[in-house]
């Protein structure tokens, strides 16, 4: 296979020297286009100039057809010997492979078959390739070259280029829809000197200029606040996290999220302004409200239904957790109800991680269809309201569908004082071996103290969407150029 290849590049770079010798370019500086694929397939009659990637050649004697495309779409080619000298037709069979980028003039017409099809008149070689493409019929079908070569994968797959197109659409249709409705959109560092705005695991790097430790920013959170305080009533951003915590097929340790945040809104208002932009979304971006993942259906247009989070963690556990403050007395608990071994909650170093982690395999992992998870234990999230009725729970709400998280959103904490003791509270869970806490972040404190009015904020992560919406196996599957090994 290997020593094929070799000859198969050899080949062509004897072409390109070849190319030279005759006085051609094979790599051109420009070509004008009169139109794109997709446009000339609606010129029927008419004259045309287009250009793309050869994917496909068939030649038979003194006639035959090529196959270009672009992203997004493809179009038939005839090359006749009526429509050429010798010379020329010569040079295209000769000279010209599959891969090539070539320009192309002629008259659009059906074929007897339907087939609407290029007479080329004229072909001009573009771009001379080294490498041929992987077999047309099967496209790259191994998966680490569909991410380490992810040009080949699009070049190749139509399943690749209808994600790659639809995450374009997914995330143009989510900025137009937030400044429709009066948000404004901000950037906020990604390096940063502080841990803030989630519960993560942070990468670290050096500053060698200002000589200090820096971290890549895990959320947008604390800044997007910043900029509620400012007087920004509605902001969002749309951009990178990144979390240096484990690798598996629903997680990345960079990923695209969006987070907005409203002035006076509560977190039963960003339900409903998820909820109605989510059904709008799947309207515009897929064409249906519906989506098949893991061979279930799932409807997201109608009623969403709700649990309440701290109802259904108490049926579990049988007792009210909310008054447990001792992670080893809630361990026992959770063992002697038989829910987990010791050994598998080995990893829960906080009652905070204990609590998460019940719920995601014992609520989460059994959801199926849309479903509003609301009023969460205050330990979960320091950045949440506390409840009016009880300082316990937090105002949360998280979208749940096929077992996986799709968005979590809350009404903001705003009391400088009630910020400060759950981050100092994180800081002793720090001490006690937990790496996915905040630190106090004194710049955000502040910023807090001068005042900031009620907010309701989400967070909603562009790639789990996207992997749950094309039932995915793997969250790589609709990342352009994810990080490999």
């Amino acid at each position: 296979m290997e020593e094929n290849l070799s000859s198969e590049i050899e080949i062509r770079r004897q072409k390109i020297d070849d190319l030279k010798k005759m006085g051609e370019i094979p790599f051109k500086e420009k070509f004008e286009r009169s139109c794109t694929i997709a446009e000339a397939r609606e010129k029927l009659g008419e004259r045309v100039k287009i250009a793309g990637r050869i994917v496909f050649r068939r030649i038979m004697g003194k006639f035959g057809f090529c196959q270009i495309r672009d992203i997004y779409d493809k179009i038939q080619i005839s090359v006749g010997r009526n429509e050429f000298s010798e010379e020329e037709y010569n040079f295209y069979k000769k000279m010209i492979d599959i891969g090539d980028f070539i320009g192309v003039e002629g008259e659009v017409y059906a074929t007897q078959t339907g087939e609407i099809t290029v007479k080329a008149e004229k072909i001009t070689l573009l771009s001379k390739t080294l490498r041929p493409l992987p077999e047309k019929f099967h496209g790259v079908v191994d998966t680490e070259i569909k991410y380490r070569q992810r040009y080949l994968d699009l070049i190749t797959n139509e399943d690749a280029r209808k994600i790659f197109l639809t995450r374009s659409k997914v995330v143009s249709f989510i900025r137009r829809y937030l400044e429709d409705n009066g948000f404004i959109e901000v950037e906020t560092p990604i390096l940063q000197t502080s841990v803030s705005g989630a519960s993560a695991k942070p990468f670290f790097t050096h500053h060698n200029a200002l000589d200090i430790e820096c971290n890549l920013r895990i959320a947008t959170e604390c800044y997007l606040k910043e900029c509620i305080g400012a007087g920004i009533d509605r902001v969002f951003e749309l951009g990178k996290d990144f979390r240096n915590e484990g690798m598996d097929p629903s997680h990345l340790q960079e990923f695209t999220q969006v987070e907005w945040y409203a002035s006076y809104w509560n977190f039963e208002d960003n339900i409903k302004f998820f909820q109605t932009m989510l059904v709008r979304l799947m309207k515009e971006c897929f064409g249906t409200t519906k989506i098949t993942y893991q061979g279930q259906e799932i409807e997201f247009d109608g009623q969403w239904p709700r649990i309440n989070y701290v109802e259904r963690m108490r049926e579990l556990l049988g007792c009210d957790f909310l008054d447990i403050d001792d992670v080893d007395a809630l361990k026992k608990i959770i063992v002697e109800r038989k829910l987990f071994t010791y050994g598998e909650l080995d990893e829960c170093k906080s009652v905070r991680t204990l609590i998460d982690y019940v719920y995601k395999r014992k609520i989460r992992a059994e959801i199926v269809n849309p479903t509003i998870l609301y009023n969460y234990p205050a330990s979960l999230i320091p950045l949440a309201r506390r409840n009016d009725k009880d300082e316990r729970i937090i105002d949360v709400f998280q979208v749940v569908a096929g077992g996986a998280e799709l968005v979590k959103a809350y009404s903001e904490l705003v009391d400088p004082i009630i910020q400060r003791k759950n981050l100092e509270a994180q800081l002793k869970e720090k001490e006690a071996g937990d790496e996915e806490t905040m630190d106090v972040d004194e710049d955000f404190l502040l910023a807090m103290e001068h005042g900031m009015p009620p907010i309701s904020g989400l967070g909603f992560g562009i790639d789990r969407f996207l992997q749950f919406a094309f039932d995915r196996p793997n969250i790589r599957d609709v990342v352009l150029f994810p990080l490999m090994k």
